[in-house]
């Protein structure tokens, strides 16, 4: 069976060749190998996904360590599962879901491997008012308190 540590070695120059990074690899008790990638850039396309898989299939023999491969990008309902989707979101709007089942949808104003920032806007009573007003706010939460954060879509 192949090894995660093994593959992510392996595949670096190439996913990077292609403009990408690896948000994740999985591998079955059957040997079948899921490599997810993301653009550094813009979007993954067909061609991104079938050039790694040939380049997969000339590092990893098939004679000597039988698998089945899928190459495949992060969807965009897909929560963020590395630090670099989370600096590439920085700018954009996402839906946060922190423990607890609070859900807030605003904008990523920063990330680092121990926290996120976000701006959003709560309707609330301000101080010596009486009706709700939009209030923006702009906090920071530890990651142990995020669930998950995906890209936050809208169909307007």
């Amino acid at each position: 069976m192949m090894d995660k540590q093994t593959i992510l070695q392996q595949m670096e120059v190439p996913v990077q060749a292609r403009g990408c990074f690896v948000v994740e690899v999985k591998v079955s008790a059957d040997n079948d190998i899921e490599l997810t990638i993301e653009s550094a850039e813009g979007i993954v396309s067909m061609d991104d996904c079938v050039a790694l898989s040939e380049s997969f299939q000339a590092l990893f023999d098939r004679e000597i360590e039988d698998y089945s491969l899928t190459v495949t990008s992060a969807g965009l309902d897909q929560p963020f599962k590395v630090l670099r989707q989370f600096l590439k979101a920085v700018g954009t709007l996402v839906e946060v879901r922190l423990k607890g089942g609070r859900k807030i949808t605003g904008t990523l104003t920063g990330a680092d491997e121990g926290s996120i920032t976000l701006r959003y806007t709560v309707r609330e009573v301000p101080e010596g008012k009486k009706k709700k007003e939009d209030v923006l706010h702009e906090d920071s939460f530890p990651m142990e308190e995020v669930n998950s954060v995906t890209p936050h879509i809208s169909f307007e």
